[in-house]
């Protein structure tokens, strides 16, 4: 397999002699990708580093139609698949991308925030899954894969990394075989960033420092043939900082360059008279602290049994999560809009599935089981703007049980049917609001109660939900021949309705919204030409999705407020195209390249303006994305080669809300990463990096909060670059 993160092309059957062979497990089983009627992106442990896809927000390196935001510079990073996606920022709420680390599912928002190490492989599905899936997802999948404990004897690895921004970062692992039926395997990662990426001029100094530790460590028992047990624990402790936003105003200044569009630019002010003329993103006046601290525990049980007629395998999954950070959603120095938030989730997930053969049919039966309890707070900072402070919280507890089954029917030698179906029960309830404190003389000017009032509730939750439901799936795969795959599938994917947890200013924004359901149609071909040495993957789809849960603006008594509701019905097609070339012509040499079309259109809604007619775009739906990469290797003899890869990407514009608001709109961009390394393989590795290297400035998420005087853009990442030494040993 190539070094890139690649998209999952058409392969050979599964063989030790096939060098090009992908294996996955995208349907519960160690598959050919050429077997698999699913579009689907994987990039193996050397693409991870080769293009140091590090963290969630990464991912986009690996195919088009994904894009990424984060809604606070450096946290909640929200994973959006051919259109569908999640607008929202809460952690109480469950992403429409379902993310399984080693089969276990993350329930919350919160828990998206980690870095990767030792890893084996990462794949990412698109379209909805639920029939083959613990929990089910709209948007699609992304399953990370660890690196297990293996019986090959002892290796390992370290590897340290510098780079600019004061980058100092050490990995390690260690597979330790006990004996015959017993190994473990040991992983940690610490990450040390004395210096960040932004400028808060209020402090005097650069905020966005990491420190973070990682550790990893895994046994795996196979005391009789057929049977074995895998059990794991990780750990995350990170003493960080966040960075900052970009400020942006609504009001013209004797100080506003002329041409300078009012309101909307960071020159224009606020309603306090702050404005900001430096044109540097990275660089701000920001009024709250940036710490961001977080204690994590995942604990993971992986039981597989060979009954003979089928195989048992139960996958339980404990996360216990607790983080504390800071937001300045007004983007300057003054107490406006300043949040302290702490997240607490507590995570319990059970997992049973059976799966078998027999000549007509590959089968699966699961059950699944999940408890969640998430409590999140935000204590309010308005002083300078409202005269007061505020409390929000929730407290929400989610249960959720479901059964699920698909089978593969053989209908000839080069035809299968694919049929699945889910029933799926979850019940939520929601105990939260915002209170305004009236904690200062002389009167909140959010209510005009004097100082010395009582709190004064604001909203008020305390309800209950239960929503059930069936999805399923529909499709045919066709084997003209051992190098092509064509395949149709229609499939019907579900996520259940929630309660908003933010700051709200009446009761009606925690009024719970409606689950959302979309039926997925996609056509596809993936395919190997061996003459030319290309591989091919090429899938049309287009959804029809109902309920569509999303931010609405309202206004509110004249206060702006975020709604999370339902917009009755969207529509997406598209396009996905993955090409990989390693010709036998020119030896060491690669390219892949991939190309996203996307088109979306929901349907007419209310928002606090009035009707907004059908016709907008969803939020982060870009209708053009890019991938591309090329590698060349050159052996040197004696065991000695080098490498030099180049690695691209490109997103057209896209809207950051339901309104398509073009104050808060991203235009489009183009990203380029580079990696050159001298290696032995197995032995060692000397490589320089460089990610975004020509400093691209671009925009991933805005809000517009205009009826207050401002809003804030975040950008992604600005250019970084570094060494990294790597030694194996066995």
């Amino acid at each position: 397999m190539g070094i890139f993160a690649n998209p999952a092309l058409a392969q050979e059957e599964p063989s030790a002699e096939d060098d090009n062979v992908i294996i996955v497990t995208a349907q519960k089983r160690a598959q050919s990708t050429l077997d698999v009627g699913i579009n689907i992106a994987v990039a193996d442990a050397e693409a991870l580093a080769t293009q140091r896809i590090d963290d969630a927000t990464d991912i986009v390196a690996i195919a088009p139609n994904i894009s990424i935001k984060e809604n606070v510079p450096g946290l909640v990073p929200v994973i959006t698949i051919r259109g569908v996606g999640l607008n929202d920022f809460s952690a109480t709420n469950n992403p429409s991308a379902g993310v399984y680390i080693d089969e276990v599912s993350l329930s919350s928002l919160a828990l998206m925030n980690f870095d990767f190490f030792d890893l084996e492989r990462m794949e990412v599905l698109k379209g909805p899954q639920g029939t083959l899936y613990g929990r089910t997802a709209t948007a699609g999948a992304l399953n990370i894969v660890t690196a297990r404990p293996n019986f090959r004897g002892i290796s390992g690895m370290v590897s340290g990394s510098l780079g600019n921004y004061e980058l100092k970062e050490v990995e390690a692992n260690l597979n330790l075989p006990a004996s015959d039926t017993l190994s473990f395997r040991i992983a940690g990662k610490g990450i040390f960033q004395d210096e960040g990426f932004w400028i808060n001029e209020a402090l005097d100094r650069d905020v966005g420092r990491r420190e973070v530790l990682l550790g990893r460590a895994q046994a795996l028992w196979t005391p009789a043939e057929g049977f074995e047990w895998l059990i794991k624990a990780e750990v995350q402790r990170g003493r960080s900082e966040l960075g900052g936003a970009e400020f942006f105003g609504a009001i013209p200044t004797p100080l506003t360059p002329a041409g300078v569009t009012c309101p909307g630019s960071p020159e224009c002010s606020d309603f306090l008279g702050y404005f900001d003329l430096d044109g540097n993103p990275f660089r701000g006046s920001w009024s709250v602290d940036p710490t961001y601290d977080v204690d994590q525990l995942n604990l993971t049980s992986r039981l597989e049994a060979d009954l003979g007629f089928a195989t048992l395998v139960s996958v339980t999954g404990y996360v216990d999560f607790d983080r504390q950070w800071s937001a300045d959603t007004d983007a300057g120095p003054f107490a406006q809009l300043d949040f302290l938030a702490d997240d607490k989730v507590e995570q319990f997930s059970q997992e049973l599935r059976l799966a078998g053969e027999t000549d007509y049919a590959i089968w699966l039966v699961g059950a699944f089981y999940s408890k969640d309890d998430i409590q999140t707070s935000y204590a309010g900072d308005l002083s300078d703007l409202l005269n007061t402070t505020t409390f929000t919280f929730s407290d929400q507890e989610s249960e959720s049980a479901a059964l699920f089954a698909n089978v593969e029917w053989t209908l000839s030698e080069t035809l299968s049917l694919v049929t699945g179906v889910r029933y799926t029960d979850e019940e939520r309830s929601n105990l939260g609001g915002t209170t305004d404190l009236v904690s200062l003389a002389p009167a909140s000017f959010l209510t005009l109660a004097p100082f010395g009032s009582a709190p004064i509730p604001l909203a008020v939750s305390d309800a209950k939900i239960t929503d059930t439901n069936w999805s399923w799936k529909l499709g045919l795969n066709w084997k003209p021949s051992d190098d092509t795959l064509i395949y149709l599938s229609a499939t019907q994917g579900w996520k259940s309705g929630g309660f908003f947890a933010g700051v709200a200013t009446t009761s009606a924004q925690l009024e719970p919204y409606r689950p959302e359901k979309i039926v997925a149609y996609e056509a596809g071909i993936k395919g190997r030409l061996r003459e030319a040495d290309l591989n091919y993957s090429v899938s049309a789809f287009y959804y029809d999705y109902s309920d569509v849960q999303t931010f609405i603006r309202e206004d509110i008594g004249g206060i702006p407020i975020q709604r999370l509701g339902n917009v009755e019905n969207a529509e997406i097609y598209g396009l996905d195209a993955d090409l990989a070339w390693n010709p036998a012509a020119l030896p060491g040499f690669s390219l892949n390249l991939g190309i996203g079309l996307l088109e979306t259109e929901l349907g007419s809604f209310l928002a606090g303006a009035g009707p907004v007619p059908k016709g907008n775009e969803l939020p982060d739906a870009p209708s053009l994305s890019f991938n591309g990469g090329a590698s060349y290797e050159l052996d040197f003899g004696g065991d000695i080669a080098a490498r030099l890869s180049l690695n691209s990407r490109y997103q057209s514009s896209s809207f950051k809300d339901g309104l398509n608001d073009p104050i808060v709109a991203a235009d489009g961009f183009w990203t380029l990463d580079a990696r050159a390394s001298v290696f032995s393989e197995g032995d060692w590795d000397v490589s320089v990096w460089g990610k975004n290297i020509t400093n691209e400035r671009y925009v991933t998420q805005g809000v517009n909060q205009l009826p207050f005087g401002m809003g804030f853009r975040v950008y992604g990442a600005p250019r970084t670059y570094g060494l990294t030494l790597t030694k194996h040993f066995d």
